[in-house]
């Protein structure tokens, strides 16, 4: 028997029927035929390259292997991502980011049954992921535009090295008013950037459109926690819809709000789920037992309150930027959000608002709250 002729009927008896005798007969197959792996190897290369045609991305993929399978699964389509990238064309920096961050552990050592056991089980998913939204700028299916490949060449900002470096400090201090006092610096750097990078475009040649990139929102609670990026996304010029099958949000905006985002998220969530493990021990302390309500509670109450403290804090940067330069900034703005809004629209003809559902805990409600006060961005309160 040929050796593609083995992959084929491998997966004519494993990919499209998902019972377990199914696949142990195509892995048996396989396992049989040393002269496959190469082929096998090949045809999961295409399943990558597939995915990439349907809208996925590196870090997507690995996000819903990771979410669907095991760690093994999850070493193999790394593998596959790494090998199919030198025959891949070039997609711009957020791309080439995600690429580098692919995981880089080869699969475990084992029989060759079981290897082929969790080959095809990746595929199975892989062949079964359903077509996403284009998040390139520009027609649907093209490349990354120019901007994006000049942009690939520039490095990092001053002002965004010294962001993630507050960021760092307010998640890792121990002190609630430090990581307040951080986390404010840390937005107000936030808003001016944006501010510049708006004057900026609004006089260039050709002004930049809005881009999108995909953020994990995961479980548990991951509702409260998708309601924590829209928030920051709504106070940093940005859109955000939340995808709760596939485990993620879609966030639409400019590159460096786009950027500002995926910071700010993720270091309000490692800061509130410290605060919130932090009251869980004192409500403990005095015999209360806590819930999942809690919790779903306590990350409700941080989004609205986070939210409510960025928005003041981009609020009152974007008024003392226009005072000092004296340009008027709402109209530049406000090009931009419309931008915003139409891409949001192309991409997401029809979406639908959803209830938080759970966050009926006074106490949670409570010191979430305060946890939010704690890792407030205004700009008052001087850096010690």
């Amino acid at each position: 028997m040929s050796t593609p002729r083995t992959v084929d009927r491998a997966f004519e008896t494993a990919l499209y029927d998902a019972a377990d005798d199914a696949l142990d007969s195509a892995a048996s197959l396989l396992a049989a035929d040393p002269a496959a792996d190469a082929e096998l190897a090949g045809r999961g290369e295409e399943f990558v390259a597939t995915a990439w045609r349907r809208g996925w991305q590196p870090a997507d993929l690995v996000r819903i292997v990771r979410r669907e399978l095991d760690d093994v699964h999850v070493r193999l389509v790394a593998v596959l991502i790494r090998a199919q990238a030198p025959h891949d064309r070039p997609r711009g920096p957020r791309w080439t980011a995600q690429l580098d961050d692919v995981p880089d552990l080869a699969p475990p050592r084992t029989d060759r049954f079981s290897h082929a056991t969790a080959v095809l089980e990746l595929y199975r998913l892989l062949l079964r992921l359903p077509t996403l939204e284009r998040l390139e700028p520009g027609v649907a299916g093209t490349a990354g535009t120019a901007g994006d490949t000049r942009r690939e060449s520039r490095p990092e900002s001053r002002a965004l090295a010294r962001i993630r470096a507050l960021l760092a400090k307010a998640e890792a201090t121990g002190y609630p008013e430090e990581a307040e006092a951080l986390s404010a610096k840390a937005q107000e750097l936030m808003a001016r950037h944006s501010i510049d990078e708006a004057l900026l475009s609004a006089h260039a040649p050709s002004p930049d459109a809005p881009g999108a990139c995909r953020i994990g929102v995961e479980p548990p609670y991951e509702q409260a926690k998708a309601v924590l990026l829209d928030a920051v996304a709504d106070a940093n010029h940005c859109r955000a819809v939340w995808n709760e099958p596939l485990g993620f949000s879609t966030v639409v905006g400019f590159e460096a709000d786009l950027e500002a985002v995926e910071l700010l998220y993720t270091s309000l969530l490692v800061q509130a789920e410290a605060a919130m493990t932090k009251a869980e021990a004192a409500q403990r302390a005095v015999g209360r037992k806590r819930t999942k309500t809690f919790r779903q509670s306590f990350l409700a109450a941080y989004a609205h309150r986070a939210g409510t403290r960025l928005r003041a804090a981009t609020e009152a940067a974007t008024a003392e930027s226009g005072t000092a330069t004296d340009v008027d900034l709402l109209p530049v703005l406000a090009s931009r959000q419309v931008a915003v809004t139409d891409r949001l629209e192309r991409m997401f003809p029809e979406t639908t608002t959803t209830r938080l559902r759970g966050a009926g805990d006074v106490a949670g409600w409570t010191e979430g709250t305060r946890a939010a006060d704690h890792a407030r961005v205004d700009r008052r309160r001087p850096l010690p």
